[in-house]
């Protein structure tokens, strides 16, 4: 690994901060601090990802011919650290631009990537990803929602679950069942879809942290033409697997507090033997979160030499969630319990560290399912990573609609 940036990197980085020193003053300037989700939150968003779109700052490793940078993966990584740097991060883009634009692209005619391409690289339509539905868990082939065609038109009905972002997007990727006579990954086909159709109903999901990032969406004899289509029909499969692959590299690492900030709140709160930062028991912990987060940083230097390089980074970007997303859950519910009866206090003017560590303790479970629960993520890493022989799948050949429903 090689921890330092080369003299292209290094001058690509201080031309990033520079531009990024003036833009982000005058982006502040003009909009202050906003609650995020709300109408104004949002304006902010897409007039911020437009000023980066004119500067070839958004999408840096796309072709400039399409709105991007035609920069290179490093280069994006560069801009990334010190953009949050900066405190400038909107998250309504990740899951288009991250995800469903470039399955878009992979798959789609030349007309429909012309289309749509540019118009999300600026923010001005923002895209979800409709794969999640309530009786496939974390298995994404078991979905039932079922497109079916009617001359040059395919019909679709079903819902989907935990669907982030569905209720402000302009569009999405739909992964449907065409042929339930076919093996569960075998019946697949994959669509775009506008999500204002009148046949499209979303259901926000009220969340325990008092967010409602997801929904429930629902299908109606929603209408699609074949046009819409992404792949060929019964390759949904493998057209999910460039998206899903996609997911996991936007979700390889959590937000929210770590091993400095908890051991900072230990310094301020006494238990029943002392200050808490004393305490044996959580001086343990401390250690292993310090391991645990040097760990990730190295196995993320690494994805960063590989970008360096040229190459691409493979199914090891597994082990960055699994690792921060149980990490940050154990270390919430650590400093909750430590706060004692404040630990019920989820006001940021009241509660300890602004209730940060309460709204990770609501908020690290859902990352734990995101972008694929820790059991999928740990076969991946056991089978691709280590080479151990593949779980054992009884259902491989059976057809879809002889699957038992449990019914």
């Amino acid at each position: 690994m090689d921890f330092n940036d080369s003299p292209e990197e290094a001058a690509y980085r201080e031309k990033a901060r520079a531009w990024l020193a003036e833009n982000a003053a005058a982006h502040r300037a003009r909009f202050g601090d906003l609650k995020p989700n709300t109408p104004e939150h949002m304006v902010a968003a897409k007039d911020w990802q437009a000023t980066k779109a004119a500067a070839g700052y958004a999408c840096i490793t796309w072709p400039a011919a399409i709105g991007g940078g035609g920069g290179t993966p490093i280069q994006s990584v560069i801009f990334g650290q010190e953009e949050a740097k900066a405190g400038l991060g909107y998250g309504y883009f990740t899951i288009g631009l991250g995800m469903c634009v470039p399955t878009v692209m992979a798959f789609a005619d030349s007309e429909t990537k012309q289309r749509f391409v540019s118009p999300a690289v600026k923010g001005e339509e923002i895209w979800c990803q409709l794969f999640s539905e309530p009786a496939g868990g974390s298995d994404v082939a078991a979905l039932r929602t079922r497109a079916v065609r009617d001359g040059d038109e395919w019909v679709i009905n079903g819902q989907k679950v935990w669907t982030t972002g569905a209720h402000y997007c302009d569009y999405g990727i739909l992964l449907t069942r065409t042929d339930p006579d076919a093996p569960k990954h075998k019946g697949l086909t994959m669509f775009w879809i506008d999500m204002k159709d009148p046949a499209v109903e979303c259901r926000p999901i009220h969340q325990m942290s008092g967010g409602r990032e997801f929904n429930e969406v629902y299908f109606t004899d929603l209408r699609v033409k074949d046009s819409q289509r992404l792949g060929e029909v019964g390759d949904g499969w493998k057209v999910a697997l460039v998206t899903l692959m996609n997911e996991r590299l936007a979700v390889g690492g959590s937000a929210g507090p770590n091993y400095r900030e908890i051991m900072k709140l230990a310094r301020q709160l006494s238990g029943p033997t002392g200050p808490a930062l004393k305490d044996q028991a959580f001086r343990e912990k401390l250690a292993d979160w310090y391991v645990q987060s040097e760990g990730l940083k190295f196995t993320r230097f690494r994805t960063m030499t590989a970008l360096s390089r040229g190459q691409t980074p493979g199914p090891e970007s597994s082990i960055g969630k699994i690792i921060s997303a149980n990490q940050l859950q154990d270390l919430a519910n650590t400093a909750v319990e430590m706060e004692d009866q404040y630990g019920i206090l989820v006001d940021p003017d009241q509660a300890p560290a602004e209730a940060a560590f309460q709204q990770s303790l609501m908020w690290a479970p859902g990352l734990r399912i995101a972008g694929g629960t820790d059991e999928i993520l740990k076969n991946i890493i056991a089978e691709r990573v280590l080479g151990l022989p593949g779980e054992v799948r009884v259902d491989k050949d059976v057809p879809f609609k002889d699957m038992p429903t449990g019914r």
